[in-house]
């Protein structure tokens, strides 16, 4: 029987490979693999899972491939508690898997390899799925169609969608969402995030004067991220810059997932105010950077909060 939960993120949930490395190198250069190992990743997946976390019921729409990457997928989403029901295999294709490159700072760059993510399409069987849900989750690696049919939901007033611009535009070229897309979305989501790279890719602009223009295409209410320099978040009265807190950084993997879920979490589906909600994420961002994976430190509320007053933030 199908379980309908609070939170359905839709994108992909993956295998990452991760390599912590000497540097990462420049065009030309090189680095040293020096540990091996593998998580899970993926932000829809990412998201779903720090949620669970969090207390939320969640559920994914994600494709996978035929394969033991898949198995392992799905038996690691089962024991985050999140439902699979509506996850789908594309016996064609083997499932999407990233290499994930740390350098001893915490730095890290994603490669993503090919696979059965791209391939991903929402069937009518999914949209009592999505309708049944308080909240709806999705991100720019989303396939351009599977945006459209969100943003089309999302306008007729059939859910409510937060949206994160994952990556800088020209990465999502022929496999995410497109600019025209991004242009019909904005107006009917709920919350909007992005980070400074990909708000650039797009509007040309970083913090106060992007979020005039967003203001202006209709976007009430969301968050730009800035890694150590903290987050700007609105509202449809104000904006706020919400400082990163001091913390030892071990690997940044996820920590934009880890904040986007903590907003989620308390501004969105807990009605907290703009300031407790944003310190909260700014937490949960900086709390999974002392772990290692995407997932690492993800924690459950109590461990966030405690983490949260133990912290000062980053001037």
């Amino acid at each position: 029987m199908t379980r309908f939960p609070q939170v359905v993120a839709v994108g992909s949930a993956l295998v990452d490979e991760q390599y912590q490395v000497s540097n990462l190198p420049e065009p030309d250069g090189g680095a040293y693999v020096y540990e091996e190992s593998l998580a899970f990743g993926g932000v829809a997946a990412n998201v779903a899972v720090a949620l669970s976390r969090l207390g939320r019921s969640t559920g994914i729409i994600v494709c996978l491939g035929d394969d033991t990457k898949a198995d392992k997928v799905k038996h690691n989403l089962r024991k985050e508690d999140v439902a699979i029901d509506h996850v789908r295999t594309n016996t064609d294709n083997r499932s999407t898997y990233c290499m994930v490159f740390c350098d001893p700072n915490g730095e890290r760059t994603i490669i993503t390899c090919g696979g059965a993510a791209k391939d991903l399409t929402l069937v009518p069987e999914d949209d009592e799925y999505l309708r049944s849900a308080d909240l709806v989750f999705a991100n720019s690696f989303c396939p351009d169609q599977v945006t459209q049919r969100l943003s089309n939901l999302s306008m007729n007033g059939e859910i409510k969608l937060a949206f994160d611009l994952a990556s800088p535009l020209k990465e999502l070229e022929g496999r995410g969402t497109e600019r025209d897309t991004l242009d019909d979305l904005l107006p009917h989501l709920s919350l909007f995030t992005a980070n400074k790279v990909s708000i650039n890719s797009y509007l040309g602009v970083q913090g106060e004067e992007a979020i005039d223009l967003l203001r202006k295409r209709g976007v009430r209410r969301g968050a730009l991220t800035s890694g150590e320099h903290g987050a700007l978040l609105w509202d449809c009265e104000k904006s706020i810059h919400i400082p990163a807190l001091n913390v030892e950084v071990v690997d940044t993997t996820g920590a934009g997932d880890a904040f986007g879920s903590g907003l989620i979490h308390k501004w969105l589906l807990g009605n907290e105010s703009v300031e407790n909600a944003g310190r909260f994420a700014a937490a949960a961002g900086g709390y999974n950077c002392t772990q290692k994976s995407a997932r690492g430190g993800m924690g459950n509320e109590e461990q966030i909060e405690a983490f949260l007053n133990s912290c000062s933030p980053r001037l």
